[in-house]
């Protein structure tokens, strides 16, 4: 029975006093309960090329047969961004047109498995744009932010972290003093190599302990592991106790070494250690986590459940990093938080400056609807990406806060959009390689994990 039908029926018994009015009026809240909104269909499957930080961010847009109803997702694969772009374009886009809009998780799985082949970066990624523009949608059709029709909030606001970085350790220790300054209590903290390349800082001096067999970036892992212990015993005797450290190993180092390694971390009492392991080492968290206390991250590459559910299933790791857009977006990742959750496994998102602002509203929603949430990576939007993205989530004593706008709060100023194509701002090696990262070897020329 329609809305019009039942309103006659309503009418008609209330002038034939056989309902009352308390019955009619009831009657008339269920017919407006139950009307329900017109399925909107998706018109157009867009991409959105900008980079307004220096860093290439794959925006998809969806737009429905509805005026004015349309929705963003994010999908950046930086590091392949050009390859994400036609397969929205050319794959995704002719699947979904006149499909509905509103059937998300249907539309997730019916993307997923039309490639045959599947879990890789560059058709999840795709999928990610085009399923968490769908949630967009949703909540502007509802009127109500993406995180009110997931549940609504267990937590006002995300604890975040932020990137304390320099060449020197006493240059780490003032930059984490600085985030401690502006109310952050997590801190991740990473020193340069004296002539060797880093991750998350520039090398410090300009000779390196050792010659090289070839010219370019070099790196050791045993230099990297002394040095860190240093920055680490530094940062306890400079910070105190009460700020909660995180380190990024970026899976550089062997399992052996990880061994060893995450046994010295004990002392420094780490908030968590990310990324000990490689993807391709993961069997090797059994022994790791047999011998050493030290809190673990791990998930920012992969792809797929078949690498994260052994981890979680087996409690090999404290915290799970997956970049949200890599794993296919916020339908998969809603559930692979609440698996974690059974075995208290905490989530801590992946959320650096190649992820962009309405990535990072999809990072806040799940932190704020998901009860086992540990703590959230943030990188500050500058001035480019608050003129493209409009209404970026905000950030205030070490909180992430959700915008309250319906869908994800975030409207895309187009134009503005594009005045920072992809390669914007870009030099040297990721110029020419288009976006993409470069080498770095050991001394005698063996190419690393990075």
């Amino acid at each position: 029975m329609n809305r019009r039908k039942v309103m006659q029926l309503v009418a008609a018994a209330a002038g034939g006093n056989w309902m009352t009015k308390r019955e009619a009026a009831a009657a008339q809240q269920v017919a407006r309960a139950t009307r329900g909104l017109p399925s909107p269909k998706i018109k157009d499957v867009q991409v959105i090329q900008t980079a307004p930080g220096g860093l290439r961010l794959p925006v998809v847009k969806v737009l429905t047969d509805q005026d004015g109803l349309y929705g963003y997702g994010c999908a950046c694969f930086t590091q392949r961004a050009d390859l994400v772009v036609p397969a929205v374009e050319k794959y995704l886009r002719p699947f979904l047109i006149g499909k509905p809009a509103d059937r998300i998780d249907d539309m997730w799985q019916a993307m997923y498995n039309s490639s045959y082949w599947r879990n890789g970066p560059v058709l999840n990624n795709a999928i990610s744009g085009v399923d968490e523009a769908l949630w967009d949608i949703k909540g502007r059709q509802a009127n109500m932010p993406v995180y009110q029709l997931v549940g609504g909030k267990v937590r006002e606001a995300a604890d975040c972290y932020g990137h304390a970085s320099g060449s020197e350790i006493a240059q780490v220790v003032e930059s984490a003093k600085s985030y401690m300054a502006r109310g952050f209590r997590h801190v991740r903290v990473q020193v340069g190599i004296p002539g060797m390349e880093g991750y998350g800082a520039r090398g410090a001096g300009a000779t390196a302990p050792m010659k090289s067999l070839h010219g370019g970036p070099m790196y050791e892992p045993a230099y990297y592991i002394r040095r860190v212990l240093k920055l680490f015993e530094a940062c306890r005797k400079e910070l105190g106790d009460e700020v909660e450290l995180l380190h990024d190993t970026h899976e550089r180092i062997h399992p052996t070494q990880a061994l060893q390694f995450t046994k010295d971390c004990e002392q420094f009492k780490l908030y968590f250690l990310e990324d000990v392991l490689s993807p391709e080492d993961i069997a090797w968290f059994r022994q790791v986590r047999a011998h050493s206390t030290t809190p673990l991250a791990m998930g920012e590459l992969f792809n797929s459940p078949h690498e994260w559910n052994p981890l979680i299933a087996e409690r090999l790791i404290d915290y799970i990093r997956v970049h949200v857009s890599q794993a296919g977006g916020f339908t998969p990742c809603r559930k692979l938080a609440a698996m974690a959750e059974h075995f208290s496994v905490r989530t801590a998102w992946h959320g650096p400056g190649d992820v962009s602002p309405i990535g990072h509203a999809a990072n806040v929603t799940l932190d704020l609807v998901c009860y086992n949430f540990g703590v959230q990576e943030y990188s500050a939007f500058n001035e480019r990406v608050q003129e493209v993205f409009q209404g970026c989530p905000v950030m205030k004593d070490g909180f992430l806060y959700a915008n309250e706008a319906p869908g994800w709060g975030i409207e895309v100023n187009e134009k503005a959009a594009a005045k920072y194509p992809f390669g914007y701002g870009e030099q040297g090696g990721k110029k020419s390689l288009n976006g993409g990262w470069g080498e770095v070897r050991k001394r005698d020329g063996q190419i690393i994990k990075q």
